[in-house]
C-alpha cells in the first residue's frame, strides 16, 4: 500500500501536471469504484484543479467551488499518467481522469477491488474522511509521546493505525522500528524517555529519507513503480536476508493480510516473536531464540 513517502511524491507530480487544469471528464470502468452519490460526476467535471494534497493515506484533488476528488488506493491501487484520451487498461483499469495536459489512469492489480473514489463538497464532508491521525512531520516530541501513550496498541499497531498517526503503514513502520531498535510488539507505556525520543526521531528520519529517495528516483517522470517492497529497504520484505546492521537473518510475523519484518538481534535481544499460525502448528518445536535457528 502506498504510504506517506510514496503519496507525497504522487502529490508533487499531480500538482505539477494538473494544477490549474480543468477536469474535462471522468471515465469509470468499474461500478464499484465510486462510493458516493452526491455530488455527481457531472457536477464535478468542468472545474479547475486548485490543489493536490494527502489526507492520511488518501489523495485529494481539490476543485474550484470547494469540491474534492478523494482517491484511496488501498493495497493495489496505482496511478499512471498518459497522453490525452488514453484508454483505460482492460485487465486492471478502474478509471480515467481527463485533463487538457493528459490523462490520469487509476489501476488496481487485486481482483478484490478495494480502491475507492469519493466525490465530496465542502470542508466538513472532506474532514469526515479524515481518520484523525497526527502528521508525524508536523508534531513535536511531546505530542508524539502523548498520542502514542494514549493507545493500547503495540508499537507496530500504533504506527500503522491511521487514527493514531497518519500516512505510515506496514512497510515504513518496519523500517522505523529497526532504526529505533525496538520490538514491534513492545507497548508504548513500557518505553523509556530515551526510547521514546529515539522512536520519534526514527519516524521523522525514515519518512524524510525515503521521500527524498523516491523523489530523486522519479525525477521528472511520473512515479511508475510504486511498491511496498524496495531492495534498498533494511528489513521490510527481506525475510531471511541478512540485516544490514548486524547480519542476522531478518524474521517475519504474519497476521491477517499483513506481516511484520524485524531483526531479532537488533530489536528483541535475540528473542523470536511468535508467528501466530506457525507457532500454533509447531507448538513446543517453535524456536524461542535466534541461536536455535543457527
Amino acid at each position: 500500500m502506498p504510504e506517506l513517502p510514496d503519496l507525497t511524491v504522487y502529490v508533487e507530480h499531480l500538482e505539477s501536471r494538473i494544477g490549474g487544469q480543468r477536469l474535462q471528464g471522468i471515465r469509470l470502468a468499474s461500478p464499484f469504484l465510486l462510493r458516493t452519490v452526491t455530488p455527481s460526476v457531472e457536477e464535478i467535471c468542468g472545474r479547475r484543479v486548485t490543489g493536490c494534497s494527502r489526507l492520511a493515506k488518501q489523495l485529494v484533488i481539490a476543485l474550484e467551488g470547494d469540491y474534492h476528488l478523494v482517491l484511496h488506493l488501498m493495497i493495489s491501487g496505482r496511478l499512471q499518467w498518459g497522453a490525452v484520451g488514453k484508454a483505460i487498461p482492460k485487465r486492471n483499469g478502474l478509471a480515467a481522469f481527463d485533463f487538457a495536459a493528459g490523462t490520469l489512469i487509476l489501476t488496481e492489480a487485486s481482483k478484490k477491488r478495494r480502491a475507492s473514489l469519493r466525490l465530496v463538497r465542502g470542508a466538513e464532508d472532506l474532514a469526515a474522511l479524515n481518520p484523525g491521525g497526527l502528521e508525524l512531520l508536523e508534531i513535536d516530541l511531546g505530542q508524539f509521546a502523548d498520542r502514542l501513550e494514549s493507545t493500547n496498541h503495540t508499537l507496530k499497531r500504533a504506527l500503522t493505525d491511521q487514527h493514531v498517526f497518519a500516512g505510515v503503514g506496514n512497510a515504513y513502520s518496519d523500517e522505523i522500528l529497526l532504526r529505533a531498535r525496538l520490538s514491534p510488539f513492545k507497548q508504548p507505556r513500557n518505553l523509556s524517555d530515551e526510547e521514546m525520543e529515539t522512536l520519534f526521531r526514527s519516524c521523522r528520519e525514515v519518512l524524510v529519507e525515503w521521500t527524498e529517495h523516491l523523489r530523486e528516483r522519479a525525477g521528472d517522470a511520473f512515479p511508475g513503480k510504486v511498491t511496498a517492497f524496495h531492495p534498498e529497504m533494511a528489513v521490510h520484505g527481506r525475510y531471511r536476508q541478512p540485516c544490514p546492521v548486524c547480519g542476522a537473518p531478518v524474521q517475519r510475523i504474519r497476521y491477517a493480510e499483513n506481516e511484520a519484518n524485524y531483526c531479532a538481534r537488533c530489536q528483541t535481544d535475540g528473542r523470536l516473536l511468535a508467528d501466530r499460525s506457525l507457532s500454533r502448528l509447531l507448538k513446543d518445536n517453535w524456536p524461542r531464540r535466534l541461536e536455535e535457528l543457527e
